[in-house]
């Protein structure tokens, strides 16, 4: 048994930045190194989600910065603190080991909880209604449907639900799966006749959540078998959280007794992030992987990015990767290297609103965080009334449609900007002649490409 060099950790940890960045988190810094023993390195995790996370994902990008640190061929186990006594040839307690064997099919993210959830307009009542149910399971919402597009938040908000349930009543058993696995499950289990098992599996728990439920359409027999499972653990107190792109009575081919059931609880839908919380979900995803990102790169992003969090995530990992390989620091130009300087053209023939947005910024020097933030003083007001009565002008998007793309504004605030501007243009030569250069900028960029760049 030998311990390791005071430096190993830094230099594991510097390897999986440079090399990993996917999976580096900010929390690899409490994992401390053990010893190693038969040419296996033995790394302290204390935090269980993170502990069964690192098991499944973490073993060969660890092996391999283990590896290059050290120069040997060493292999690499984490531990829990109830290990910490164990035997490392013989292996510890083995009801030890079978309490982690028998949570492996219950996949846990550490970046999906409450702590790192943003929460917006968009989200409160679904993030307030998880909190409640951690707090009161089985009494406060029961079930909890929480509904929306593709990659809002649902699926972590119930891992949150998830890990503070367990956090905060450690003797409440947990059960989180997909819907897809719920009904592999299921079909494997008839095939091997094992249908008491699974119901075990399923029945025997303080807290069930099933993620994408609207996977059950058109699976009658799987719908039948859950309509049980739900039953029993909603008569009994035990609470259950669903989660789905549709509410329950717009899911297709769903058996009514099941939509009603669904619908007996708490409903709550998940919208798109205004651009306010777009900014604060890239600097906590950005948080969660070491990178400190200047307030206009945080800001392009969420103004570049309005579909979804999974995209915003994307940019995050693009831009990372970009400034690991030339080696930059990261700034407004890496990041529209990284994710684009130019947003499709509505039809071919218009400039962009990422375009008009870029050209007022710079010809009235003023910051995008600024121009799309919440501020009222004239400073800022008039470039950005100027940006949205440009925007209706030279693009095809709707008011609503510009509104967001301005902070999430509404229509009436478009409204008024684009009657305002018009007004002050007839009175104002100086704000026309300003108008008119921009307008002639923005045309000649767009019949030369690179505006911005």
């Amino acid at each position: 048994m030998g311990r390791p060099d005071p430096n190993l950790k830094e230099s594991i940890l510097s390897y999986l930045k440079a090399n990993h960045t996917s999976i580096w988190r900010h929390w690899f810094d409490d994992i401390e190194p053990l010893e190693v023993t038969n040419g296996t390195l033995r790394l302290l995790v204390t935090e269980p989600v993170r502990l069964r996370y690192l098991r499944r994902c973490g073993l060969d990008p660890f092996r391999s910065a283990a590896q290059a640190a050290t120069g040997r061929l060493l292999a690499v186990r984490f531990v829990g603190e109830g290990e910490l006594g164990e035997d490392p040839v013989k292996g510890g307690d083995p009801r030890q080991r079978d309490r982690f064997q028998a949570d492996d099919d219950m996949i846990l993210s550490p970046d999906y909880s409450f702590d790192n959830f943003i929460v917006g307009p968009n989200n409160r009542l679904a993030h307030a209604a998880a909190f409640a149910v951690t707090e009161k399971p089985g009494k406060a919402y029961n079930p909890l449907f929480i509904h929306g597009g593709v990659g809002l938040g649902k699926t972590h908000l119930l891992q949150g639900i998830c890990q503070a349930t367990m956090h905060h009543n450690g003797g409440m058993r947990v059960y989180f799966v997909s819907c897809s696995g719920f009904m592999e499950q299921f079909h494997d289990a008839v095939r091997a006749g094992e249908m008491t098992s699974f119901r075990h599996r399923f029945r025997d728990v303080d807290l069930l959540v099933v993620d994408d439920i609207h996977d059950l359409s058109q699976h009658d027999r799987a719908q039948e078998e859950f309509f049980h499972t739900f039953n029993t653990l909603h008569q009994s107190g035990r609470q259950v959280v669903l989660s789905s792109d549709a509410p329950p009575s717009e899911i297709t081919d769903l058996k009514e007794r099941l939509t009603s059931r669904f619908n007996c609880g708490l409903v709550a839908r998940i919208d798109k992030p205004c651009f306010e919380t777009r900014v604060e979900i890239v600097r906590s995803k950005a948080s969660l992987r070491g990178l400190e990102l200047p307030d206009d790169v945080a800001s392009y992003i969420g103004a570049k990015v309005d579909t979804n969090i999974r995209e915003l995530e994307g940019a995050i990992t693009q831009l990372q990767n970009l400034a690991a390989v030339s080696g930059s620091d990261i700034s407004l130009e890496l990041a529209k290297k990284a994710i684009g300087d130019h947003a499709p053209m509505v039809g071919g023939h218009h400039p962009t609103i990422q375009q008009i947005i870029d050209a007022v910024t710079r010809y009235y020097d003023v910051k995008l965080s600024d121009l799309l933030s919440k501020r009222r003083n004239k400073s800022i007001a008039l470039p950005r009334q100027v940006g949205m009565w440009l925007a209706r002008k030279h693009t095809r998007y709707s008011l609503e449609e510009i509104g967001g793309f301005f902070g999430g504004r509404d229509l009436t605030t478009v409204m008024h900007a684009i009657k305002a501007i018009n007004r002050k243009r007839e009175g104002d030569a100086l704000l026309d002649g300003d108008v008119s250069r921009l307008e002639n900028e923005l045309v000649d960029h767009h019949v030369a490409p690179g505006m911005g760049e």
